[in-house]
């Protein structure tokens, strides 16, 4: 009975006549403005919403095409999640599709970001939102080693992937060598210590496809480094957007550019020249601005917004999150014919094998001083409170599997309590 239930399902379904452009363009928004805005739970819940809503409610994808999409997806850098949702949007409607489906997943993260990242910045001096970032900072840095405790089960297969990592881990930590050029090289070194049995066919030279990001792998101009960490922007920025408009800009092009294996892959790329290099904000500020990043629905590396909002206001933030997201818009609308394709070359897996321990090793080094500067405290007290809240959110999210997006709020309800007595 059921089965010639479905039958009929489907063949009304085909019988109904095929929906315009617009209406499928209003149907899209409609969706990846719901998705967003309830998005919570991180990429593979995004990417679980994105197949029940067109795979299973609305027979958009075949289960077949949906799970390519999500392993050419994983493949390609930048947030896995979101490049589902703008490759769903080009399926359903073309290039206008993408345009739409992907704008529309972003703009509640975008708005609720800037939103708090102005509140933060106001009210930075409360002591009340010290202590809500007491827990909150160490539930961001458990966040991050749990995620590096997964990564290292996909990762690290072998002692060679064993050895990326810990190259990476230890030029970082004792040489500050730049975490673009060390994903360079490690792809590079599996391109050699992974080649694949089979030579590719001479005439396959797929691998072309990392031309384009030469000239972002070259280093690009960007602001000189400031004597002192840099002064909070205005709400709207203007008086410094004509300054750093090209330097946002560049610089998270090539960050959205070079995000393999997640959007926590973001914290070491920023990390190093946003605190280090260029000090538009100090340590605990960037750890914050990864804490609101987790709290909010979307893709966490609309953390780029809160960044782009300290340097130069709510323009800043704006084109912060234009950039991050620009290279998923591209690589998605611009190479879907031949994404299979690229997944498939042997040079180009052997690459990623090669960067993919690396991104391990880059996130690890990243965590050691974010991790200091949110456990060590101004008090024997609040430095305790926050070893504690950082171990027992560890242990939810790799013994206990919660979601993120509890763990957040819950660290945010302890600081408040404990710093009332502390």
């Amino acid at each position: 009975m059921d089965q010639h239930t479905n039958q009929d399902s489907v063949a009304a379904e085909a019988s109904l006549p095929a929906l315009s452009l617009s209406a499928r363009l209003k149907e899209l928004a409609r969706l990846f403005l719901r998705l967003g805005a309830i998005g919570f739970g991180g990429p593979q819940a995004h990417i679980a919403m994105i197949h029940d809503e067109a795979v299973v409610r609305r027979n958009w994808f075949t289960e077949e095409q949906f799970l390519e999409g999500v392993a050419v997806c994983e493949m390609l850098p930048g947030p896995a999640s979101t490049q589902m949702g703008i490759y769903t949007g080009y399926i359903r409607a073309g290039q206008l599709g993408a345009l739409v489906a992907g704008f529309c997943f972003i703009l509640p993260a975008f708005l609720i970001v800037t939103t708090l990242s102005w509140a933060y910045f106001r009210f930075q001096d409360v002591p009340q939102v010290d202590d809500l970032f007491l827990g909150v900072s160490p539930v961001v840095i458990a966040i991050i080693f749990g995620f590096c405790w997964k990564l290292s089960k996909k990762a690290i297969k072998d002692w060679k992937g064993v050895a990326i990592a810990l190259a990476v881990l230890l030029l970082i930590v004792f040489f500050q060598v730049n975490v673009l050029l060390q994903f360079i090289l490690a792809g590079i070194v599996g391109l050699i210590v992974y080649r694949p049995d089979p030579p590719a066919a001479p005439a396959n030279r797929t691998g072309g496809w990392l031309l384009p990001l030469a000239p972002i792998m070259q280093g690009l101009p960007i602001a000189a480094v400031p004597a002192e960490t840099l002064a909070m922007s205005g709400f709207w920025g203007i008086e410094r957007i004509q300054e750093y408009f090209w330097p946002l800009t560049l610089f998270f092009l090539k960050v959205g550019s070079f995000i393999f294996g997640g959007g926590l892959v973001i914290i070491p790329l920023l990390e190093f020249e946003v605190v280090n290099q260029f000090q538009w904000m100090t340590r605990s500020e960037f750890i914050d601005g990864v804490a609101i990043g987790e709290f909010t629905p979307g893709p966490v590396v609309i953390t780029a917004a809160f960044v782009g909002y300290k340097v130069a206001g709510v323009l800043g933030a704006l084109v912060s999150a234009i950039a991050i997201f620009t290279p998923s818009f591209l690589l998605i609308m611009g190479a879907s014919p031949f994404l299979i394709r690229i997944r498939r070359n042997p040079r180009i897996r052997s690459f990623l094998k090669g960067v993919t321990p690396a991104v391990l090793g880059a996130i690890a080094a990243a965590a050691i001083p974010l991790a200091q500067s949110a456990i060590l405290q101004d008090t024997p007290g609040r430095t305790i409170v926050a070893a504690i809240v950082g171990v027992v959110a560890l242990v939810a999210l790799i013994r206990f599997k919660r979601p993120t997006w509890q763990l957040v709020p819950a660290g945010a309800v302890v600081g408040l309590i404990a710093g009332a007595f502390l």
